[in-house]
């Protein structure tokens, strides 16, 4: 039996996001399939950045576990002053890198390290004055990675006075016992999803 000519060149595949808002308003790109890599939906993305209208201009924004760069491409094309992008994915690495360069991006910074692992060395590795206003949080679901993620942003020293937190995880998880200090604005449920934004 022949062969195909193409099977031994197959693609890595890959998937479209959609930006939704702001200068690059409608533009598709191509974001790495793999485990875990899970965009937040578009409806989901409107609201959240309904939510930070007023907000994002002008803000330093950190973007933890950031796999499609979703969120923070998002903030970028809405004009957030700075975005760190922290993933450890090395295909999802490859191609957000890509689509900063496509976009021609000079206020992002895109790290190849586990979230946890920043966090705990922020204070040494980091300008401490350089704080984050807007931090997102969408760990990939099922491995109880929120609470642990809040208390190490909590004691990182990362954090502007006041700061918002965006968390997303799975709708049958609670989001209880959270930091001292730290208070649920607003919630929504949306699929298999729940989403949050929190002062902190």
């Amino acid at each position: 039996m022949l062969k195909s000519k193409n099977s031994k060149h197959k693609k890595k595949a890959s998937s479209q996001l959609r930006i939704i808002g702001g200068q690059w308003r409608g533009r598709k790109l191509d974001f790495a399939d793999g485990e875990g890599l899970r965009p937040t939906m578009d409806r989901v993305r409107e609201t959240l950045f309904n939510w930070l209208q007023g907000e994002i201009a002008g803000a330093r924004c950190l973007d933890l576990f950031t796999g499609s760069g979703a969120l923070g491409l998002e903030a970028l094309s809405r004009e957030a002053a700075e975005v760190v992008m922290i993933d450890n994915n090395p295909q999802a690495i490859r191609m957000i890198q890509h689509n900063l360069d496509l976009l021609a991006v000079d206020n992002a910074r895109l790290l190849d390290i586990d979230a946890k692992q920043y966090l705990q060395h922020y204070q040494k590795q980091h300008d401490a004055h350089k704080t984050f206003d807007i931090v997102f949080l969408d760990p990939p679901f099922n491995k109880q990675l929120v609470l642990p993620l809040c208390y190490y942003l909590d004691e990182s020293a990362c954090l502007s006075e006041p700061a918002v937190i965006y968390i997303e995880m799975e709708k049958n998880e609670k989001l209880s016992q959270l930091p001292s200090g730290w208070e649920v604005l607003k919630e929504k449920k949306a699929g298999q999803s729940a989403y949050y934004l929190i002062s902190a």
